[in-house]
Parts: C-alpha cells; structure tokens; sequence
C-alpha cells in the first residue's frame, strides 16, 4: 500500500518537475495518465489482450474516478477494489478481458447486467453505439448514473431494478455482458440477445467460469474462458 502511494506520489513530482512546476491537480492527473499506461501495458497487454480499441478504451478510462476517493491511489492495481454495498469493482484484467471478448463494434446496442461503480459501461462507451446498464442496488445505481453523467458518457442508460429480466423496451441486445455471478444462465437474457449475438457471463457459485455464449440459429454455442471469482447475481435468479 505504502510503495503504491510513492510510486503515484513520484510520478506526479516527475510530472510537476518536467513540466517547469504545474498546478497540484495537473501534475496529479498526469499522475493517473502515466499509472493507467502502465496499468494497459503491464496487467492487460501483456496478459493476452492485443485488440487495438479495447486497450485504447482502456487507456482513456479514468478508473480512478470510479472509486471511492480514498481509495484511488490503488485504483490502477492489478486488484478488484470495494465500491460499497459489499460490492466491487473488477480487476482491470477482467474488465479488459470481458471487453474483447464481446468483440464490440461501433454499431453495437450492448447489455450490462451490474453497473456497480459504472466503469464497464464507461469503458464499453467509446467502443459502441449505446450501452444500457441495470444495477439492483439504488445507491450505487443512482451514483453510477451521476457520474457518468457527469463525466460526459452521453450514451449510456442506467436503470436501477433487477436485471434478471433484461431491459425488454431496448431489444434486440447486439451482445450483453453480466458482472455478476448467475448459478444459472438467466433465460430473458438468451431471449432478448440477437441472433448471432454473444454474451460473456461469468457462471457458478462456489467454483465460477467465466464463459463466451454465441446464440445461433441452432441455438447456443458456449465456451469456457477462465475460473473467475465475482459477487453473486441477486434477486429473481435466486428463486
């Protein structure tokens, strides 16, 4: 904890040294820029991502801001971090590998099931048409809903329920994305997903996988990726 604290703490009087002495909060966001680079490089790139614009959304993502302020001097570890409501954020591997594996395109009407802190949805936002995102917990819906507006995420919808049922008004889904942990594959999810669309959802409860779905028109082509470790999806699935 202490060496991340002085790595961000050196960076940024690198920053303020180089540029000839800016303000406090410059040389601190260029702070930020610099551990996100290495964040890209070092837990992402080098772990097996390659796509091009999934590391570039990665690399304009400011992950810090989507977590609590006491928190984002860890912001850029290679670790989930608590959000509240026995929530996280995910690791920024996962987020990046979740990423390409919806091999998202400019044109893409996306799903996310579990907004959390909104960052997924930030990060998909440059890479699609419009991201519609459902979080079961108010609060952290709400906040999520405020931030990315107010950091300039036009093309993202957030809706505070249980989103076992998807969000029906906005079919077909050209791919959804889930960040919670279902024991089984919710049903509406399949239903509302386009032909020749993908879901990738982590799956399971004590031991969890983390699985690409394909729905075709003989029906559903799945493929395992990694074991992964999320929260459990609340509400109607548990019934």
């Amino acid at each position: 904890m202490n060496r991340i604290r002085k790595t961000l703490g050196l960076m940024m009087a690198f920053v303020y040294c180089a540029s000839g002495g800016e303000q406090t909060g410059d040389a601190q966001d260029r702070g930020y820029d610099l551990l996100r680079e290495r964040m890209v490089a070092e837990q992402i790139e080098a772990r097996g991502v390659t796509d091009v614009s999934v590391l570039e959304a990665m690399r304009k993502s400011p992950r810090h801001l989507f977590v609590p302020e006491a928190l984002q001097y860890r912001a850029y570890e290679d670790n989930p971090l608590p959000i509240g409501k026995d929530q996280t954020i995910s690791q920024p591997y996962i987020v990046g590998l979740m990423t390409a594996l919806l091999e998202p395109k400019k044109s893409d009407r996306i799903l996310e099931i579990g907004t959390g802190s909104g960052y997924q949805a930030a990060v998909l936002s440059s890479l699609v048409d419009s991201v519609f995102t459902i979080e079961i917990i108010e609060s952290l819906g709400a906040q999520a809903r405020r931030r990315l507006a107010a950091l300039g995420y036009g093309n993202v919808w957030v809706r505070i329920g249980d989103g076992y049922r998807g969000w029906p008004e906005h079919v077909p889904f050209d791919a959804i994305i889930v960040t919670a942990a279902p024991s089984r594959i919710p049903e509406p999810l399949i239903d509302q997903l386009k032909l020749g669309g993908r879901m990738v959802i982590p799956v399971g409860e004590a031991n969890q996988e983390l699985q690409v779905i394909v729905k075709t028109v003989d029906g559903l082509r799945t493929r395992s990726v990694i074991p992964v470790r999320f929260v459990p999806m609340t509400g109607e699935i548990k019934k």
